[in-house]
């Protein structure tokens, strides 16, 4: 929880200025002393080179956002560039007590402050916006045609048809192919997630616990929370800006009114990605790297170590998910354990048709998140 509010107060510091910004060392200084923080830490300190990301392999390296996020997306006949939608610095909601507890009641919420110029991700505010409005499998359809579009260099070295002189893949090993896989295992990890969500765990929203927060801060009521949350500095921090111990919010509309655990994004995200690294060379080095300016405008190139598929992909499946923790609306688990469970979906998925091909094929090779290297 003081992730999640340390998320919500530096939301509009851009990732670029993470290295230098007060705010960011001090977020990463107090989680530091949290006694089970469960992000990535160097020599036992969570940096700012650490903060909101997670121990997956390449999530460390290169600019906080995937290069698959900001890329330009080939669609058909045209170049889509990924500059967004978003709202404007300090447009945050569900602050005060009474707008809290309206939305808990069902009231109508009000309107964002929309950014009238779209940007490519800089910041959390940005990342969150992105997580609020995409449709269910836009993440990994993007980040499919990105890497179609770098040609048979891409393509996992297993693709039977690398060796073929005479023949390409298409529907199977090809673009259709990889295309279906990537939409048909988005719906399936959704399928498990929700059976999670609502037969297993029911796990509390962050929004509704922020209630409790404020509600045990001000006496009138009394929860069990941990006293390294209610010491924290955050809550000072939280309440100096707003008046208030809540939770601020990114959405108007606060959380969606299911269940947290797991995020249906992760889980959509962590199926996509695993698909794709089944089919694409995961030691691939993106070309020309890029990263957002300051603000948001444009594309700079990024200087720094090699930017891998694997790595990249990764990054992605953690971007979608922990982008929704920036916005207020999930815990860090609920993105984590939900990349895991899509991982799963997908791997049954690709073991289920992986008897039915009919050419020559060695099987599907890829890393799984915890680093695992897998063969179907």
């Amino acid at each position: 929880m003081a992730e999640l509010y340390w998320q919500a107060l530096t939301r509009d510091i851009p990732f670029w200025a993470y290295e230098s910004d007060l705010l960011i060392a001090e977020a990463a200084g107090e989680l530091s002393r949290f006694s089970d923080f469960r992000g990535p830490e160097v020599n036992g300190k969570v940096t700012p080179e650490t903060l909101f990301r997670s121990e997956f392999p390449g999530n460390l390296t290169g600019p906080y956002i995937s290069q698959l996020l900001w890329k330009d997306i080939p669609f058909g006949s045209a170049d889509i560039p990924q500059k967004y939608r978003t709202t404007l610095a300090g447009s945050d909601h569900m602050t005060s007590y009474e707008e809290w507890l309206d939305i808990q009641n069902g009231s109508s919420p009000r309107e964002p402050i929309k950014d009238p110029v779209p940007r490519y991700i800089r910041n959390g505010r940005d990342l969150g916006e992105y997580v609020h409005y995409d449709f269910s499998f836009q993440c990994p359809l993007s980040a499919c045609l990105i890497l179609l579009s770098y040609g048979p260099d891409a393509l996992d070295t297993n693709n039977p048809y690398l060796k073929s002189a005479t023949q390409g893949g298409f529907i199977t090993f090809g673009a259709a192919h990889i295309l279906d896989m990537v939409t048909k295992a988005g719906r399936m990890a959704l399928e498990a997630a929700w059976f999670q969500k609502f037969l297993v765990h029911r796990r509390l929203r962050p929004e509704e616990f922020g209630g409790r927060v404020h509600n045990h801060m001000n006496g009138s009521a009394k929860y069990p929370i941990h006293s390294e949350l209610l010491e924290s500095s955050v809550l000072t921090q939280v309440y100096s800006r707003y008046g208030s111990y809540l939770l601020p919010m990114a959405y108007p509309e606060g959380c969606p009114t299911h269940p947290a655990y797991p995020a249906g994004h992760a889980c959509i995200a962590g199926a996509g990605v695993t698909i794709l690294k089944a089919f694409f060379n995961e030691s691939f080095v993106i070309p020309d790297p890029v990263e957002a300016c300051l603000d948001g405008l444009s594309l700079l190139p990024y200087p720094g170590a090699p930017l891998t598929a694997g790595g990249e992909l990764n990054k992605l499946g953690v971007n979608i998910s922990l982008g929704r923790d920036t916005a207020g609306v999930h815990w860090r688990s609920d993105g984590i354990e939900g990349l895991k469970l899509g991982e799963a979906v997908a791997i049954g998925l690709l073991r289920d048709y992986s008897s039915s091909f009919n050419e020559h094929f060695n099987g599907f090779t890829l890393t799984k998140f915890n680093g695992t290297k897998v063969i179907i």
